[in-house]
């Protein structure tokens, strides 16, 4: 099975596990394994994809 931030493409909209008060943010781009997504709550945040596992949400 592939790890889930391999699926990850701009547009999709995903929860940080480790920061669930951020709330659904949405993926800005994927370059290697550092995913820019703008949270709700915190803004923009680089994200490294090697360290976090980020969850697709289905009914933000």
């Amino acid at each position: 099975m592939q790890p889930l931030n391999t699926i990850l493409e701009p547009g999709m909209i995903v929860r940080h596990p480790g920061q669930p008060d951020w709330g659904p943010g949405q993926v800005q781009s994927v370059i290697g394994a550092r995913i820019t997504v703008n949270f709700r709550e915190a803004g923009k945040q680089v994200i490294d994809g090697t360290r976090v596992e980020l969850m697709p949400v289905h009914n933000p």
